[in-house]
C-alpha cells in the first residue's frame, strides 16, 4: 500500500515522502492517527503540484539547516554526571542532556532530532547525530566525565 506522510516518521521517512507500507499498519495506524493519507493519483498530482509551488520555501528551509551546520560543525561536549570509582555512569546520558548543553553554549537544538549510536552508560567519548534536515546531518563529538563533587 502506498502512502502519503503528513509528517515526519522515523525510520519511515519525512513529510511528503510517498512510502510503501504494509496494509495494516497503513490502515491501522497511519492513516487514523492522520500521520499519512492514501496515495491515490489525485493525491499523488495534488503533492506534486503542492511541491513544485513550494520549492522556493524548501530552498530556504534548507540553507537555514546548511547554515545550522556550519555553527555546530566545530562544537564538542563535555557532559558531566555521576559516575561509579569504575567509569560507569549512574543512570545515562540522553538527547536531552546533549540539548541542554548544546543551549548553554548558544544554540538551540530541537532533542527529537539528536540521536545517540549506542547507550552512553560509561565515561569517555561519544558522538551524537542531529537530523537538522532530510538531507543534512551533523555528528557531534561529546564526551562524559565524572562530575566533581
Amino acid at each position: 500500500m502506498e502512502v502519503i506522510l503528513l509528517e515526519n516518521i522515523s525510520n519511515l521517512g519525512y513529510k511528503d515522502d510517498i512510502v510503501t507500507v504494509k496494509n495494516g499498519y497503513g490502515l491501522n495506524y497511519l492513516i487514523p492517527q492522520g500521520k499519512a493519507k492514501l496515495a491515490t493519483p489525485s493525491a499523488k498530482k495534488m503533492l506534486a503540484e503542492e511541491l513544485k509551488q513550494r520549492s522556493k520555501k524548501l530552498e530556504k528551509i534548507k540553507a537555514e539547516a546548511a547554515a545550522e551546520a556550519e555553527k555546530l560543525k566545530g562544537v564538542s561536549l563535555t557532559i558531566a554526571a555521576k559516575a561509579s570509582a569504575n567509569g560507569a555512569i549512574f543512570g545515562s546520558v540522553t538527547n536531552i542532556q546533549i540539548a541542554e548543553s548544546l543551549e548553554k553554549q548558544g544554540i538551540t537544538v530541537d532533542r527529537k532530532i539528536i540521536s545517540i549510536n549506542a547507550p552512553v552508560k560509561q565515561l569517555g567519548g561519544y558522538t551524537a547525530t542531529i537530523k537538522l534536515h532530510k538531507e543534512i546531518s551533523v555528528e557531534v563529538p561529546f564526551s562524559v566525565v565524572a562530575e566533581a563533587e
